[in-house]
């Protein structure tokens, strides 16, 4: 019982040891050709057949939030829609837009939008006198907080001041793997609060759910995760069929959104507006602030993003306002859990390879085999019924590397060690091994 005990200790310290000494060799960019690969298949989470797939009915109509596109409306045109909107008396009025200068060059030239008087006037009029309004402002980096630490954002640029007076603010950085603009960009998660010297900043939808429903944000606020799932109810029309569940949330193009005969008022009263960029018109395909989401019809190498900033913004609403959170474990249940299942495979490997050797090949492969397969459907199953995402991959790692390491450790290792041993130990050696 010692010798088992020894030796499972000893196997699972080994296929740590492997799976730490892989990871070193991946780091130095060995297995470059491989790349295309892994970089198609990255993107893709088990967790987004559950969203996809698994959904028995379909996700219910959120009435309470209205998506308006203001598409490349000027500033005068969208300070028309804030105020035709605002007179019908809505809760809230977001708007997913900076209006800023890029690179805070403010010259005609370069920000011609600086200098329409007129259109800057009606828009900051019409912001000051709309109750509850948020507008956006984007969180940045310095150069110098890059080279320090590039999780900790040290500045903020907001839009000009004239525009957003009496106006609330929220940050719409959203959470993604993408370096720049251009790249791929898939959102899964996204940061509540962030703190920026010292003090914390909403984002842009927390923002506009706490003046819809504070008791509801704060409950959620009180969560205290520094990083949130978004548990996707679903998108907007959708006239190319990119996306699953389209039609969940009641959308007006910049057109109808000036026009109020276009449209029933009662849609409006008591809502959140949504306001932001939805391409030219809503059978526009422009991928101007628009990302891949779990909702997305195509998983491992993707064609095109599904889904508009505005309306993940509005999913992250629906969470917040229907308490429909999702769960993660925790750093410390993940380690245990690849600990234990590296362990007890182990364990099972030594009492084969030790009570049935004939046996052993087939009998390891069968069991790594049906675990895996029950974790791949564990995974998105478990996060359809309890909303609970199990991130496992170190666990699932270990368990594909325990075969091969018991089989290494058991024959050079234990065995090498052992005829080396008899070697050392016995006179008159050559006398032994003669025939």
């Amino acid at each position: 019982m010692r010798k088992f005990f020894l030796d499972t200790f000893f196997i699972t310290l080994f296929v740590f040891a492997v799976m730490w000494g892989i990871q070193g060799i991946s780091n130095l960019n060995i297995f470059n050709a491989l790349d295309p690969i892994s970089q198609s298949l990255e993107d893709t989470e088990l967790t987004d057949y559950a969203f996809s797939s698994l959904r028995v009915e379909d996700p219910m109509i959120d009435t309470n939030i209205v998506i308006v596109n203001v598409g490349y409306l000027s500033r005068e045109m969208i300070g028309r829609q804030i105020e035709l909107l605002s007179a019908l008396k809505p809760k809230v009025i977001a708007l997913d837009i900076l209006f800023a200068c890029d690179g805070g060059l403010r010259d005609s030239i370069n920000c011609p939008e600086a200098y329409d008087t007129l259109g800057n006037l009606v828009f900051g009029k019409a912001v000051r006198n709309t109750p509850n309004m948020v507008m956006a402002h984007k969180l940045w980096q310095t150069k110098e907080m890059r080279q320090i630490n590039t999780a900790v954002m040290d500045s903020l640029e907001h839009s000009d001041e004239e525009l957003r007076i009496n106006a609330d603010e929220g940050f719409v950085n959203l959470f993604t793997d993408a370096d720049h603009q251009e790249d791929l960009k898939i959102c899964r998660k996204f940061y509540p609060t962030m703190d920026v010297n010292g003090k914390r900043h909403l984002a842009f939808s927390v923002m506009a759910s706490m003046l819809y429903d504070s008791v509801k944000t704060n409950k959620f606020l009180s969560r205290k995760n520094e990083i949130e799932i978004v548990n996707y109810r679903g998108n907007i029309i959708d006239w190319h069929g990119a996306s699953t569940y389209p039609g969940r949330y009641f959308v007006l193009d910049w057109y109808q959104a000036l026009d109020t005969a276009s449209f029933v008022h009662g849609m409006i009263k008591d809502k959140i507006i949504l306001m932001g960029f939805l391409g030219s018109d809503l059978s526009d395909t422009s991928w101007d602030d628009k990302f891949f989401t779990p909702l997305n019809k195509k998983f491992g190498g993707r064609a095109r993003p599904d889904m508009y900033g505005p309306v993940v913004h509005a999913n992250i609403i629906s969470m917040i306002m229907n308490e429909d959170y999702v769960e993660e474990l925790e750093p410390w249940h993940k380690y245990l859990f690849s600990i234990l299942i590296c362990y007890i495979n182990v364990a099972l490997f030594w009492y084969i390879f030790r009570k049935i050797p004939v046996f052993f090949d087939v009998g390891s492969l069968s069991l790594q085999l049906v675990q895996l397969v029950a974790f791949v459907l564990l995974i998105p199953y478990t996060f359809y019924w309890y909303k609970v995402k199990l991130d496992i991959t170190l666990g699932l790692t270990t368990l594909a590397l325990a075969g091969p390491c018991f089989e290494i450790y058991m024959s050079i290792i234990v065995l090498g060690v052992k005829n080396l041993r008899k070697l050392w130990l016995t006179k008159r050696q050559k006398q032994v091994l003669t025939p």
